[in-house]
């Protein structure tokens, strides 16, 4: 098994919780710890606008640990093309593996769904772990609010929610819809989950989708 996780600019976005990306470390060691427990070869990938760091998979204690520390001691970087960066990737996995991918995805969609084929044309088993914060989600800013670039500190835009949200919405909805329908289509497990929620949501439902694919087999 590989945990995929995305440390790209828009997942260092936090306001009222955690931001994305330690809730998405959080959820990492959660799953590795898990995936060890039941004897199960795990490995990492950390990434932004290319890969940065790569543990393969193995069963040992102290690969574990390995992962753990990297994830500690891991940075966010800059914004990126999760297709270029997954386009990449796959041709170096060697094997058939469960490959668990933990972003917001946020990306086009088209191209996410090539590389999301390309997974399962290699037969890997595929879970989306989508971590969002519930800001995203609700839009509930009702004052001008300046919002700055993730990725470029430098830029800042002051709006007015007012007029922003039924447009931000809808957009939002949209692309929360095409991804639905992309990983529905593809036989990819999608697992939306918001900063705020409890890990053992993510790890009951990761429980559930792997029985329900062993039992299938």
């Amino acid at each position: 098994s590989y945990l995929l996780v995305d440390g790209s600019g828009s997942m260092g976005y936090g306001q009222s919780t955690l931001s994305k990306f330690d809730y998405g470390r959080y959820l990492a060691a959660a799953l590795g710890y898990l995936l060890v427990s039941q004897r199960d070869a795990v490995g990492l990938v950390t990434f932004d606008t290319a890969v940065r760091e790569r543990i393969e998979p193995s069963t040992n204690p102290l690969t574990f640990r390995r992962i753990t520390d990297l994830l500690q001691s891991w940075k966010p970087g800059r914004e990126t093309s999760l297709a270029q960066v997954f386009a990449k990737l796959i041709p170096t996995l060697k094997r058939r593996s469960l490959i668990i991918l933990i972003s917001d995805f946020f990306d086009r969609i088209e191209p996410l769904k090539q590389a999301l084929q390309q997974f399962r044309h290699e037969r890997h088993e595929v879970i989306l772990f989508q971590v969002l914060a519930p800001e995203e989600e609700e839009f509930p800013f009702n004052r001008p609010t300046q919002f700055r670039s993730l990725e470029k500190s430098s830029h800042r835009i002051l709006v007015d929610p007012y007029r922003l949200r039924s447009v931000y919405l809808e957009q939002f909805a949209r692309f929360r819809e095409e991804l639905d329908q992309t990983c529905g289509n593809l036989g990819v497990d999608l697992v939306k989950l918001t900063t705020s929620e409890p890990y053992h949501r993510a790890l009951g439902t990761y429980l559930d989708a792997r029985t329900r694919r062993k039992g299938k087999q």
